[in-house]
């Protein structure tokens, strides 16, 4: 069992969930991004709070993720935004990158934790699984994401995830939870009212018909 006391996140004051403070948008890059991404992750931070932008890039070399990411994690410098690497542990060590989020597959929190250092915010995907939670808890993890809530465009939908469980973790576990999966402004009212610390949103913000800064600015009009 998680002793909540002896956690020790290492997330920045905004992370630190422990008295439940408002939810906060968390947002994921396109698996694609085209040459215009600069500009469009620019109008997004633009638009309001955004806690943190994980970089989810699939089917490229570490190289070139690394050109990709430089001017993607000096806007979040400037903007006070956690830079979250996707999947890869070495790729955030060589970015000097604020954490990384894993799955399942891609590595232990405890080794992320001795290669990246205390202050390395580290997330776990958990899907709809409490022990998964439970597990990545005990290893030192940051956060842990549950999902998917909707059905998503993003991704493949293998892991279906209640709001129930969002509750569950609320009441036994001072970590943050993070829910993910097909998240729009019209259906994310009941996630966070069951205790989601953390919206996270990609194709809601990258395919808003007003623009990336209207869709933040919408998020962030429910916390």
């Amino acid at each position: 069992m998680i002793d909540e006391n002896a956690l020790d996140p290492g997330f920045p004051d905004r992370f630190d969930q422990r008295q439940r403070l408002p939810a906060q948008l968390y947002i994921i890059s396109p698996a694609v991004l085209d040459v215009d991404f600069p500009n469009r992750l620019a109008r997004a931070l633009d638009g309001g709070p955004v806690a943190a932008f994980q970089l989810r890039l699939k089917g490229l070399d570490e190289h070139a993720i690394a050109k990709r990411a430089e001017p993607l994690q000096k806007l979040c410098s400037d903007h006070d935004v956690a830079f979250i690497i996707n999947d890869s542990i070495s790729i955030t060590k060589r970015l000097g990158a604020d954490g990384v989020h894993l799955g399942q597959s891609d590595g232990d929190p405890r080794e992320a934790r001795e290669i990246l250092g205390k202050d390395a915010q580290i997330g776990v995907t958990c899907h709809n699984s409490r022990h998964f939670a439970m597990e990545a808890g005990e290893a030192g993890a940051d956060y842990v994401a549950f999902g998917a809530f909707y059905p998503s465009g993003t991704k493949i939908t293998q892991h279906i995830a209640d709001t129930a469980l969002l509750g569950w973790w609320a009441t036994i576990c001072g970590i943050p939870s993070v829910a993910i999966g097909g998240i729009t402004v019209e259906n994310a009212p009941p996630i966070i009212a069951a205790g989601a610390d953390f919206i996270a949103a990609s194709g809601s913000i990258w395919q808003h018909q007003g623009g990336e800064d209207a869709a933040v600015r919408a998020f962030n009009s429910l916390f």
